[in-house]
């Protein structure tokens, strides 16, 4: 099982390409045309996104498309969510190296690539199987389990992000943060996606997250995170 590419939270600018080198090439134009434009600045988010191999996280017949502005499936309703949409939700979450981090929805591995350099220790947890992400060495420790059940076991986290829209925020989950921690994750409403923050207020430990949205992002929806709609007249 190959080893994820691992970025260096101390380097502040993206690789330079190699001539030739398509998939860096590709990488930086990511960097310049797609991020940059779109108002992200973090050099950390910059750097990690310049210096780690997308394409890797992809099937093989999907690597030419791993760059373009857009999500990359990955069967059975999930997806790679597309460049922007993570390197906003990175931005927004403004990762430390003293947090305790949780990542929900590991997929095939990416955006933990990109996060476990900037926290103090990851916990990723991923319910399907078939990704990649669940079964090998990863950044982060795994753990396979429901998304929206969070992982309990070694919270309470300073960070929570959930790479993929939900229509609400489980208590569950919200239940995880530390005192003053932060969620980042998509939110879902009428069809449309759009970035969403909440906090737990410091002091109280019981009480309710409420999502902020913020800007539209495209950012996949997860179907686990469903809400049962009851009956109306």
């Amino acid at each position: 099982m190959r080893e994820l590419p691992m970025a260096s939270a101390a380097t502040t600018q993206p690789e330079q390409p190699a001539a030739g080198d398509t998939f860096a090439i590709a990488r930086k134009a990511m960097i310049d045309s797609q991020l940059r434009p779109s108002g992200i600045t973090d050099p950390k988010v910059l750097a990690a996104m310049g210096s780690t191999a997308r394409e890797h996280y992809v099937s093989a017949d999907q690597r030419d498309i791993a760059y373009m502005d857009r999500s990359v499936p990955l069967g059975e309703g999930r997806a790679l969510s597309a460049p922007f949409a993570q390197a906003i939700l990175l931005q927004t979450a403004r990762p430390a190296g003293t947090d305790k981090a949780l990542l929900i929805g590991g997929g095939t591995g990416y955006l933990a690539a990109l996060l476990a350099p900037m926290v103090a220790s990851l916990d990723v947890v991923e319910s399907d199987a078939r990704l990649s992400g669940a079964e090998g060495a990863k950044a982060g420790d795994w753990h396979k389990g429901a998304l929206t059940a969070g992982y309990k076991k070694n919270g309470p986290y300073d960070l929570i992000l959930i790479d993929g829209a939900v229509e609400a925020l489980p208590k569950a989950i919200a239940g995880q943060l530390a005192n003053g921690g932060r969620v980042v994750t998509g939110l879902v409403s009428r069809g449309v996606t759009r970035l969403a923050i909440g906090r737990k207020a410091s002091g109280e430990s019981n009480a309710p997250v409420a999502l902020q949205p913020l800007a539209e992002t495209g950012m996949p929806v997860l179907a686990e995170f469903k809400e049962e709609k009851g009956w109306s007249f």
